[in-house]
């Protein structure tokens, strides 16, 4: 049986990209294979967070309640302004790393560094930010309790309908200690469970004795009136028996495990999507740093060729890009 293969008559031809396959260096078409992994990565993770809010929907946490901190206006309403901020001065750092690569085209040192240092900056700032909003997320600001099923219940004020924090209804009571092994004059232990600040018994007493306040539960419905998505407010007496029923516990804050702003899974997600994307921004601000110290040194003057400025441009394109993607599932969706 004859199992020659045909000739095509190309066996002895190069590849035609040579060594710049694409009409791009090495260095450039291996950040690109790299951003396209990564892009897949944090497709994958957003992927997920749509497919989790879209399965919990009715439960899930309203953003315009949880970012809405600002920096020394405690106590003030500001939905959304600080991230708008962040996102802002992140973009503007793309727009410097533009202007840093078009001064490496022309071969001008100094505005490469000028223009880098100020990329550094903003992604500087930008981390710093996003440190300032995880801790605020993580302290809480109002406080909650959780039931037996895991949900969450909020407290507001009957009149306003605003939220009430736990601190304005509650008031801690006197707690017993036990002896604790066999030096009873030193060790103690409590005879219950007071992680949170207040226990359960204190705000269910807190309560009851002030009818201003109310509850409203984690799910969410459509106001028809306003067609707004609103979490239901129970009326006086149904969270008195709800809360004396079904409360077991205090959450103040959100961690892996908890969050009094609504689903735990929120918690988990922004955690770790937010979380990496920040990784990839401060490795990004080192970066730029390092690039910025070798600009000051004449290293790629020398060279002939400000090709690494674009670099870790192109990699600070893409994660300015990502973050809007997360800015828009996170806080505007």
């Amino acid at each position: 049986m004859d199992t020659a293969v045909a000739s095509t008559g190309t066996e002895e031809q190069k590849w035609g990209g040579g060594t710049k396959p694409l009409g791009v260096s090495y260095g450039k078409l291996m950040m690109w294979f790299f951003i396209l992994s990564d892009a897949l990565t944090f497709s994958g993770f957003l992927a997920a967070y749509g497919f989790s809010r879209f399965k919990f929907m009715e439960e899930w946490p309203l953003a315009d309640e949880v970012f809405n901190h600002f920096p020394f206006l405690h106590g003030t309403d500001a939905p959304m302004f600080y991230v708008a901020l962040m996102t802002f001065i992140l973009i503007g750092s793309s727009v410097t790393m533009v202007l840093a690569v078009d001064a490496g085209h022309q071969m001008d040192r100094k505005k490469v560094a000028f223009y880098m240092l100020l990329t550094v900056i903003g992604g500087m700032v930008f981390v710093g930010s996003q440190a300032w909003e995880w801790k605020n997320f993580i302290a809480g600001e109002y406080g909650a309790v959780k039931t037996k099923g895991g949900n969450i219940l909020q407290f507001l004020d009957v009149e306003t309908g605003k939220r009430v924090a736990l601190e304005d209804f509650t008031q801690i009571g006197p707690r017993d200690v036990v002896p604790y092994g066999n030096n009873k004059g030193i060790w103690f232990e409590s005879s219950g469970d007071y992680n949170a600040t207040y226990t359960i018994e204190e705000v269910k007493n807190g309560f009851a004795a002030n009818s201003n306040v109310t509850i409203r539960t984690q799910k969410i419905e459509v106001n028809p009136e306003t067609g707004a998505s609103e979490k239901v407010v129970l009326s006086r007496a149904d969270a008195l028996v709800k809360l004396n029923k079904e409360a077991v516990g205090v959450v103040e804050g959100a961690n892996l495990t908890e969050n009094e702003y609504g689903a735990p899974l929120f918690a988990d997600f922004f955690f770790f999507i937010t979380g990496f994307h920040g990784f990839h921004v401060f490795s990004g601000v080192m970066f730029n740093l390092l690039v910025f110290f070798n600009v000051l040194l004449g290293t790629y003057e020398r060279r002939g060729s400000y090709e690494m400025v674009e670099k870790v441009g192109l990699y600070w394109h893409f994660v300015d890009l990502v973050w809007v993607f997360v800015f828009t599932f996170f806080y505007l969706v």
